[in-house]
């Protein structure tokens, strides 16, 4: 059984963030607890947080800054719900980027793009998929329009692994605390589960597609939520998530140019 002292001490290991293989943060109550009713509250605030960047204000979508404070908004308002229950421990998503961090960035960005291209043939050659008009008309823009696409896009790819990587943490909760699963089975259903939101969060994008988003979409999160589940770092899985969409994008905006 543990003493106040132990736990302080594993509190206290926790905090400094330094061992690759420390757990995850405040599914079990490490380094603080967040009860069932201050996890609502951040699912509430990460619910706001996708309503604010996904709302259309046509009296202001016309200021070019607009769009880019929106996606600032979209992660700050479920990071400062996290920060009201958990305090100071907020921080505890992230992690110090060392250069192994970059490599494996690169590394689930580079799996993700393969997994990706070969699920998404196999669903448009059965199924049958839509495109994301944003993208596909990207080589449409001018060059600075799209270096202000890119830069628009980092704090709402970070927006989208802050959407996604609460929710896994508050699934984890549910799972292990609530409904006494295994550690494991308790990542792995929250890994399923919030991959599959993700894909859904996606659906006005593509036309209302459930095959594509759910298989496509929601397997491509999967991988980049590995990224976080091998490193705890919320910054890997971020970049990994950039490398990959900036990749995406880049391609097509060749192609663009090559076709005209």
């Amino acid at each position: 059984m543990l003493n106040n002292d132990s736990i302080q001490d594993s509190r206290d290991r926790f905090n400094k963030f330094e061992r690759p293989n420390d757990d995850f943060p405040f599914y079990n109550g490490l380094p603080i607890k967040i009860t069932g009713l201050q996890w609502l509250f951040v699912m509430v605030m990460v619910v706001v947080g996708f309503v604010v960047f996904m709302t259309p204000f046509e009296f202001l979508d016309n200021n070019s800054y607009v769009p880019f404070i929106r996606a600032i908004l979209f992660f700050t308002i479920p990071l400062a719900g996290l920060a009201i229950v958990a305090k100071k421990h907020w921080t505890a998503i992230f992690r110090k980027v060392r250069g192994k961090d970059v490599g494996l960035m690169f590394l689930f960005a580079a799996i993700n793009i393969v997994v990706s291209v070969a699920i998404a043939t196999v669903v448009k050659l059965t199924m049958g998929t839509n495109t994301n008009a944003a993208i596909a008309g990207l080589g449409e823009l001018t060059i600075s329009e799209q270096v202000s696409f890119f830069i628009n896009t980092i704090p709402s790819l970070f927006g989208e692994e802050v959407m996604t990587i609460l929710p896994f943490l508050a699934l984890m909760y549910v799972f292990s605390t609530k409904m006494k699963l295994s550690r494991k089975k308790s990542i792995v259903w929250a890994w399923l589960i919030s991959a599959v939101m993700f894909g859904l969060v996606h659906l006005t994008m593509y036309d209302w597609n459930f095959v594509q988003c759910i298989v496509v979409i929601g397997s491509a999160r999967l991988i980049l939520s590995l990224a976080y589940i091998k490193t705890k770092n919320i910054w890997v899985s971020t970049g990994a998530h950039i490398i990959n969409d900036w990749t995406i994008f880049i391609i097509t905006i060749l192609g663009a140019a090559t076709l005209s």
